[in-house]
C-alpha cells in the first residue's frame, strides 16, 4: 500500500475557554486553500453559533469519525477534520481511518450570528482537551466561535507551536473521493419525524466486533418510520453496517428530522447510503460504504472521469471559474464554460478525484473546497487506472464495432462488449462484481481508446485500435516498460491488477496549494454577470 507522511502545524491548541465575557470557542486552523493562494492559518469565521450545544455535539460526532476505525479496530486513526468556508456557511468534514465513513456538519447561515464566512479550507485541530470541554456544553449560553488565528496571534507568535505528524494512505485519499462521488447518485428515499427517528436509530445493533455485519441491511419506508426487510426491493435503502450510524448518538436529543438518501435499488447487491440528521441551523450527515469490511476506495465509480484526457482539460477549465460556491450550478456553469453540462459534470467528477469538489445531498448539488492534501495522487496511484492506461501502450486493445479485444501481458485474451454504452467483460473481476465497483481494467483500456484517450503526456498523440501509444519522444514502449502518465506520474505496463478495496488506514493532512483560482466576486456562477 502506498503512503506518505504528512504534517499539520497550528500555531496554538484550539481552546474552549470561559471569561466574564462569556464562553469563547477557538478554532485553530493550519495551512490551507484560499481564494489568494495558499496561506498559512487563514482565518474563515469570527461570530456568534446561534445553537452552541448542537454545534458542540456536531463537531464531536464529526471528531470521532476522523478518531474511528469501524473495521480492524485495534489499528489507530487520527486525522483532524477538514474546515470549509462557503461565504455563507461552514462545513466541517472527516473520514474515518477505515475509509468507510464520511460525515460532514454543515453549519448554515442560521447558525451563525454577528460575523462574515471567508473562503477556503484547511485542517481545523480537535485536540483531546478540546472534546472533553465540548462535551460539558449544557447551557445554550452565547457561545462566540473563531475559525482561525486571533488578529494578534498573526503578529506575536514566530512559528507554529503544535505539528502532527500522520500516514496518509492512497486508499484513503481515492475512498474520500469516492464517497463524493458515490453520493451524486442519491435520491431522498425517507425522511422520519424526530421522535421516531431516535426510536429507530436507537433500536439499530451497536455491536462492531468480527461478524457483526453478516451481510446487508435494507430498511424501507413505511409510514413515519423504517422496516427492516431481507430483500431489496424497489424503494428500499442498503444499511450496511449500522452499527457505524453510531456517530449520529450524538446529536439525536436536538435533531428535528432525519433524511435518508440511496441510490436506485437494481440488484442484492449492497449499496452506500447517506443519513442525515436535521439540527436548528445546521445538518450532519454520515455515508457509509456498502460494506463495513471495506472502504470506498475499491468502488471504481470515479475511474471513468479518470480515463480521458478531454475531462481533464474540462476540469482545468471548471476549476478556473470555481469561488468556493456552496452550491455548484451546473448550468450556469456550462453556460459560462461553453462546455456541455454532460462535460461539465464529467468535468465536477474529475475535480472531485483531486478533493476540488464535495457533494451535498441535502441540495442535490456539488460544492466548491479544496482538501488539504496532495490528492492528485487519486490518479497517479490508482492500480485499474495505471494497469488500463499500460494495456493501451502495449498496444494490447483492438476494436472490431461494438467488441474490443484486450490481450493480456499472459497471452488471456478478454472480450469486451458495449451494450447501449455500458461495457462488460470475460474477465473474473467483472464476473465477480458485475461492474459494481466500476470498470475493470480491460474496460477502461477500451474507453480509452474508444475516445482516443493519449498514454503520453496531455497533447500526446491518440492512440488507434489495436496500435500503441507512443511515448515523449513517440518510442513504442516494449511489455513491462515504463508510461509516463499525464502529470508526469511513471506506472509500468506491468502494473498491479485493481484491488479488493479493503478499508484504508490511519490518514493524516497536509495543505498543498492548487493551481488557479478564483477570487469571489470576480467571476459570479449565479446567473449574473462573470
Amino acid at each position: 500500500m502506498t503512503r506518505s507522511l504528512q504534517a499539520v502545524a497550528y500555531r496554538r491548541p484550539s481552546v474552549l475557554e470561559s471569561s466574564a465575557s462569556g464562553r469563547r470557542l477557538g478554532l485553530e486552523t493550519s495551512r490551507g486553500a484560499t481564494p489568494t493562494g495558499a496561506e498559512d492559518h487563514p482565518r474563515f469565521f469570527a461570530g456568534f453559533l446561534t445553537s452552541p450545544q448542537v454545534a458542540a455535539a456536531g463537531l464531536l460526532a464529526v471528531a470521532d469519525v476522523a478518531a474511528a476505525r469501524y473495521y480492524q479496530r485495534q489499528l489507530r486513526a487520527s486525522l483532524d477534520p477538514v474546515v470549509t468556508g462557503n461565504g455563507d456557511r461552514l462545513r466541517f468534514e472527516s473520514f474515518s481511518g477505515c475509509g468507510g465513513v464520511y460525515a460532514r456538519l454543515d453549519v448554515l447561515e442560521s447558525g451563525l450570528d454577528g460575523g462574515e464566512v471567508g473562503h477556503g479550507t484547511t485542517n481545523v485541530d480537535v485536540n483531546n482537551p478540546l472534546r472533553d470541554a465540548l462535551s460539558r456544553i449544557g447551557s445554550d449560553d452565547p457561545l462566540h466561535l473563531r475559525v482561525g488565528p486571533e488578529d494578534l496571534a498573526v503578529t506575536t507568535l514566530d512559528g507554529p507551536v503544535v505539528e502532527k505528524k500522520v500516514p496518509l494512505p492512497d486508499r484513503w485519499l481515492r475512498g474520500f473521493a469516492e464517497a463524493q462521488v458515490i453520493a451524486a447518485g442519491f435520491d431522498l428515499r425517507a425522511e422520519l419525524p424526530a421522535a421516531d427517528a431516535v426510536r429507530f436509530l436507537r433500536a439499530l445493533p451497536r455491536g462492531g466486533g468480527r461478524g457483526a455485519s453478516t451481510g446487508p441491511r435494507w430498511v424501507v419506508p413505511a409510514g413515519r418510520t423504517l422496516r427492516p426487510t431481507t430483500r431489496a426491493v424497489p424503494g428500499a435503502v442498503c444499511l450496511p453496517g449500522p452499527e457505524r450510524l453510531i456517530a449520529l448518538q450524538r446529536v439525536l436529543r436536538h435533531a428535528t428530522a432525519l433524511r435518508v438518501y440511496g441510490p436506485t435499488v437494481t440488484d442484492a447487491a449492497s449499496t452506500a447510503s447517506a443519513w442525515e440528521a436535521v439540527l436548528p441551523g445546521m445538518r450532519l450527515t454520515l455515508t457509509l460504504s456498502p460494506d463495513a469490511s471495506r472502504g470506498f476506495s475499491g468502488e471504481g465509480g470515479v475511474l471513468d472521469a479518470l480515463a480521458t484526457d478531454e475531462a481533464a482539460e474540462d476540469a482545468e477549465l471548471i476549476s478556473v471559474l470555481l469561488a468556493w460556491e456552496p452550491r455548484i450550478d451546473i448550468a450556469d456553469l456550462a453556460t459560462a464554460s461553453g462546455l456541455t453540462t454532460e462535460r461539465v459534470r464529467a468535468a465536477l467528477v474529475r475535480l472531485g478525484t483531486s478533493g476540488r469538489v464535495g457533494y451535498d445531498t441535502a441540495e442535490a448539488a456539488y460544492f466548491h473546497r479544496e482538501l488539504p492534501y496532495d490528492a492528485e495522487r487519486v490518479e497517479r496511484h490508482n492500480p485499474r487506472l495505471r494497469s488500463a492506461r499500460a494495456l493501451v501502450a502495449t498496444g494490447a486493445v483492438a476494436l472490431d464495432g461494438t467488441l474490443g479485444t484486450v490481450t493480456a501481458e499472459d497471452g488471456h485474451v478478454h472480450r469486451v462488449r458495449d451494450e447501449a454504452g455500458v461495457l462488460t467483460c470475460s474477465c473474473l473481476w467483472w464476473a465477480k462484481y458485475r461492474g459494481g465497483r466500476g470498470p475493470c481494467k480491460h474496460a477502461l483500456a477500451v474507453r480509452m481508446v474508444r475516445r482516443g484517450a493519449a498514454v503520453g503526456k496531455p497533447g500526446g498523440r491518440v492512440v488507434q485500435a489495436g496500435a500503441a501509444a507512443g511515448q515523449l519522444g513517440g518510442e513504442v514502449p516494449e511489455a513491462g516498460a515504463a508510461v509516463r502518465q499525464p502529470g508526469g506520474a511513471v506506472a509500468e505496463a506491468s502494473a498491479v491488477a485493481e484491488e479488493p478495496g479493503a478499508a484504508a488506514d490511519q490518514p493524516g493532512g497536509k495543505a498543498q496549494q492548487s493551481g488557479a483560482r478564483a477570487v469571489p466576486g470576480t467571476v459570479r456562477i449565479d446567473g449574473g454577470v462573470r
